[in-house]
């Protein structure tokens, strides 16, 4: 999928219909009194939770006063091709619908910025590290589940491997390749793959322990660029209670800014590389 597929034309899609609602200065609740809908269901819209349907969006557009022949159309059409599935449509019953929609835009970014504190980012784990880390996680999950989810996390990574592939530059604080997941093995493996895995258009930098406190111990995050200008950054979160999206781009700017940071205190690459011999030959 390229910079038009069905996520970031979702993603289009409710940012236009929400900046509509406004423009006719009508509240949510407003909105779906006129649409004769439950309270709830532009909010459902308006924040990826329920994709509208073509003719949802043909009400909506009515209620919000937009008249203009090719306007409407070009809304209609894009929630119709917003309604093409992914390959992780078939993984659902084990995806939360926020990382759904992370995975559709991760597939349709130009670049990736990712920050880890404790542990390698998915689209560089090994199968065998991701088994450990999802199996030690928080959620208690059935063999068969955590395999599902290894399958969704390896299946990830087939955008490195794309001729149109996105840009990675992944920051890991050195306790993120000192913590020994699934065994000295498995985690050999995993450094080593890392070192495989950053050339072209990835980028591995480790801060150093003794680097003392940075913009990142806060916690990990994710920022995601798109190729079209008028496509906004969005940075993407983890968290046991659920995982959250920052899109304004007044939210946006501040983890972008602290990610240069980052990558400023971080050794170079190739002290990274150093760095990353050290930890296998320690193990």
């Amino acid at each position: 999928m390229g910079a038009d597929g069905p996520t970031v034309r979702r993603r289009q899609l409710i940012t236009e219909l929400k900046q509509l609602r406004e423009r006719a200065k009508l509240t949510q609740e407003q909105a779906a009194e006129h649409l004769v809908w439950h309270h709830t269901k532009i909010f459902r819209i308006e924040t990826g939770r329920t994709l509208p349907h073509p003719n949802d969006v043909r009400a909506m557009l009515d209620v919000y006063g937009v008249e203009g022949t090719i306007q409407r159309e070009a809304l209609i059409q894009l929630a119709k091709d917003a309604r093409k599935k992914g390959w992780w449509y078939s993984y659902r019953d084990v995806l939360a619908s926020k990382y759904e929609m992370y995975i559709g835009l991760e597939a349709e970014a130009s670049a990736i910025s990712t920050f880890e504190l404790a542990v390698i980012p998915g689209l560089l784990q090994t199968p065998d590290y991701a088994h450990a880390l999802i199996r030690g996680g928080p959620d208690e999950l059935e063999p068969e589940e955590i395999t599902r989810r290894v399958e969704v996390r390896t299946h990830r990574q087939a955008i490195l491997s794309k001729p149109d592939r996105p840009q990675l530059w992944a920051i890991l604080d050195e306790a993120a390749i000192r913590r020994i997941v699934g065994g000295p093995a498995v985690m050999k493996a995993q450094l080593k793959h890392l070192l495989e895995s950053t050339h072209g258009k990835t980028t591995l930098q480790v801060i150093p322990l003794k680097q003392g406190a940075h913009p990142g111990t806060t916690g990990p995050f994710i920022l995601l660029d798109f190729p079209r200008a008028t496509d906004l950054q969005v940075v993407y979160m983890e968290t046991i209670g659920g995982n959250l999206w920052v899109d304004k781009p007044e939210e946006v700017a501040r983890y972008s800014v602290a990610f240069d940071h980052l990558r400023a205190v971080a050794l170079s690459p190739d002290d990274t590389r150093d760095m990353l011999n050290a930890a296998i030959t320690d193990l």
